[in-house]
């Protein structure tokens, strides 16, 4: 085998490239907040038990540890913790909304980027059905501009989101 495709080096990884960090403003929800410093805590222990096994010649999981943490500290150097109105007059953000379309009924939370989950009905602020629903009222119809088309939603509900487990 050729030397010329070796590297050599003291046997450390070069730093795995950041994750992209969104461009918008960074909303939290107050259980969006927690989540992500449990997160960074458990990245921060998983870092130290990787750090202090006896044999570390794979040093990819350390690296990528390293880059989660980066971009925990930087999620959360970012966050503005957004309370969720007192007030159920109209969708906001950290509020969860029930709507009725063609489809049937369903809820969705708005939320922070970090804490969004559409399998859960977690969407963040700038979704496009966001941006329909929010400032919205009870019985108020809203579209929802779809790349598959419009969809007219009826806002049926609107109540708080559930507290931090």
């Amino acid at each position: 085998m050729s030397r010329a495709f070796v590297k050599e080096g003291d046997g450390s990884l070069e730093p795995l490239p950041d994750l992209p960090i969104s461009s918008q403003p960074n909303f939290v929800t107050a259980r969006g907040l927690a989540a992500l410093q449990a997160r960074l805590r458990d990245r921060q222990e998983a870092l130290a038990a990787l750090k202090a096994r006896a044999e570390r010649l794979d040093k990819l999981p350390e690296a990528a540890a390293e880059r989660d943490i980066r971009y925990l500290e930087a999620r959360l150097k970012s966050a503005i913790l957004v309370e969720p109105p007192a007030s159920l007059d109209e969708v906001a953000f950290g509020l969860r909304v029930r709507v009725a379309g063609p489809q049937g009924e369903a809820w969705y939370e708005i939320t922070g980027e970090d804490e969004a989950d559409p399998a859960l009905g977690r969407i963040t602020p700038h979704a496009p059905l966001a941006r329909a629903l929010i400032g919205a009222r009870l019985g108020d119809e809203v579209v929802w501009r779809r790349p598959s088309g419009a969809l007219t939603l009826e806002v049926l509900e609107i109540a708080h989101a559930d507290p931090i487990p």
